[in-house]
């Protein structure tokens, strides 16, 4: 990781006050003697300056973050072990299993079944296809076509492969995405009518509500952060899985019941715009361990992930030209499942949000939306933050009633204001004193927002600009004028204003799609029954509690930061958690 992560990469600090444990240490360098000097001068004030052209020293996720607690050494060694490198090993383990379409055409055949190979399955991010978008001149849909010929095409990655294998099926997130809106709001909705203690899916045992304000839980980043540093704010996180961590589980449940293999033989990987979603990936909450409620050490349903710029490296590591692959789609065999294969390739494929949605999924975005449809004559306003990453919504009634608040957080230092006004208050020692902290509210309660809702990004400016995104100033993969200057803030702002343009700018195709043709209750372009009735299906086709698909976990993670362990707890630590988990 330390090749692709440098110091020029962090943009945004956790404590801005706390300095780097590893700086740039120079040395003075060796000044020759003069023919005059003289051995027994005695001078003051001669050490010779620094240099001036130090190079940014070279960091690894340990290095930078290690020191506050976010990642530990073994979280660095589950992350190093995702790569593209790590991708191309996996295709060339052996053959894979081949899907072949019976003459009959009533299902699907596999070949190859005693050999002990896999079935390679990929799903790509929206922002990711933004990215190269914006690096080749494309439009987002034909990134995406683009990726697809590269992990699935006769003249991407199979072509120079020792068994020619490839990806069976190319899927795209938003699809999850849309599933992860409907649930969202179902569960913002429960917690302003019913209180504490229900459950947005009905007959569901999967999690208890969230405490208001419910915070999104799809950002890694800020994940992570909560659980080693502010324990507090669990409560109130969505417990919804992620789109990636959404998708995982449905390609492997399906897959693995229709197909009649286990999880372990379907191999899954996820282009994403960050770094941290693979620290999603290799969490133990989301396995099969989970949803097959075996309680033991299961199957990552997301087995590796990797970035959008690690994704050209993948061509590069091939000698494929990513800029001349086709821009068409690659045929492929349905979908084992009929009614999940119109969910996962719909035939009308719709854009992204507005750019009032943010660049991030659109999840606070769609439940005011929601929330303003149940009520006749509401409105939503915005109101600007101290910053341009902190936003506040509120849903008014025609008579100009406030029926909701809402907010967006993006940043860590924005984040540390919104978990400072959620943390509980101390109780005073002394008789009669006040409460102590930032929160002044007795019976150490917090007195935190009155939001209903808020959306947390770890990133400035949202996923389109997330660590694992192809930058400015990448010439090398990708494609871009070589510069000696480097890019300054003007020139990064105005890439990711590009990056931006490239996700909102997709277009809704003209296919006929009968799915929604008689859906009436479309919101932004959703349809929560279509939604509910898939996820239904998906449920009872798989003969897994619904519950238990699409809700996860948190829990609270100590941090071993100035904590000595030997080699032998290390080892075991390590070891324990190659197969997923913190």
């Amino acid at each position: 990781m330390s090749a692709i992560l440098s110091a020029d990469d962090l943009n945004d600090f956790i404590s801005p006050g706390v300095a780097c444990i590893k700086p740039v240490e120079t040395l003075p360098a060796a000044k020759a003697p003069s023919k005059d000097h003289d051995p027994y001068e005695v001078s003051f004030n001669t050490d010779t300056l620094p240099p001036s052209d130090v190079p940014p020293a070279q960091i690894s996720l340990t290095d930078c973050l290690a020191c506050s607690g976010c990642v530990t050494s073994a979280e660095a060694v589950l992350v190093s072990m995702q790569s593209h490198a790590e991708v191309l090993s996996e295709l060339d383990s052996g053959p894979a299993l081949r899907l072949r379409g019976n003459t009959a055409g009533t299902g699907i055949g596999i070949e190859n079944l005693e050999s002990g190979g896999r079935i390679y399955v990929a799903s790509v991010s929206p922002q990711s296809r933004a990215s190269i978008a914006a690096t080749y001149g494309v439009t987002e849909q034909e990134a995406g076509y683009m990726i697809e010929q590269l992990l699935s095409g006769p003249k991407g990655i199979k072509n120079r492969a020792v068994y020619r294998n490839g990806f069976q099926w190319v899927v795209d997130t938003n699809v999850a995405r849309e599933a992860c809106l409907v649930l969202g709001a179902d569960e913002v909705m429960v917690s302003m009518l019913a209180g504490k203690g229900a459950s947005g899916l009905e007959g569901s045992d999967a999690m208890k509500q969230p405490e208001k304000p419910i915070l999104t839980s799809s950002c890694p980043g800020w994940i992570c952060y909560a659980e080693k540093t502010h324990p507090h704010v669990l409560p109130h996180l969505s417990r919804l899985k992620s789109p990636q961590a959404l998708m995982g589980t449905l390609l492997k449940t399906t897959l693995s019941r229709k197909l009649g293999i286990s999880p372990d033989r379907i191999w899954h990987v996820a282009i994403m715009p960050c770094f941290d979603k693979k620290l999603e990936a290799s969490r133990e909450e989301l396995t099969d361990a989970v949803w097959e409620g075996t309680g033991t050490r299961g199957v990552r349903d997301v087995d590796c992930v990797i970035t959008s710029k690690e994704l050209l490296m993948l061509a590069d590591s091939r000698r494929v030209d990513f800029a001349k692959l086709p821009r068409a789609p690659v045929s492929r065999i349905p979908f084992p499942e009929p009614k999940l294969d119109s969910f996962l390739f719909p035939p009308r494929r719709r854009k992204n949000n507005t750019p009032a949605a943010g660049p991030s999924g659109g999840n606070l975005y769609y439940i005011l939306q929601y929330f303003a449809s149940q009520h006749k004559g509401a409105s939503v306003q915005t109101t600007r933050g101290r910053n341009a990453d902190v936003l506040e919504y509120t849903v008014t009634s025609a008579a100009g009633e406030i029926l909701m608040k809402a907010a967006r957080y993006y940043g860590f230092r924005n984040i540390q204001n919104l978990v400072r006004r959620l943390k509980p208050a101390r109780p005073s020692r002394m008789p009669g004193g006040k409460p102590i902290g930032s929160a002044r509210k007795p019976g150490g309660k917090a007195s935190g927002p009155d939001y209903a809702y808020v959306e947390v990004m770890a990133c400035p400016g949202g996923c389109t600009n997330g660590g694992g995104q192809i930058k400015v100033d990448d010439p090398v993969i990708s494609g871009r004028e070589i510069s000696d200057v480097k890019p300054g803030p003007l020139e990064q702002k105005t890439w990711l204003a590009q990056v931006d343009e490239a996700y909102f700018s997709g277009e809704d195709t003209t296919e006929e799609d009968t799915i929604m043709e008689d859906r009436s209750d479309l919101v932004e372009g959703v349809s929560p029954s279509y939604i509910k009735d898939t996820l239904a299906h998906w449920a009872a086709s798989t003969g897994i509690d619904l519950g238990r698909l699409v809700y996860t976990s948190y829990r609270e993670v100590v941090s071993d930061v100035g904590k000595t362990a030997g080699d032998t707890e290390r080892v075991i630590e390590i070891a324990g958690k190659i197969g997923g988990g913190w």
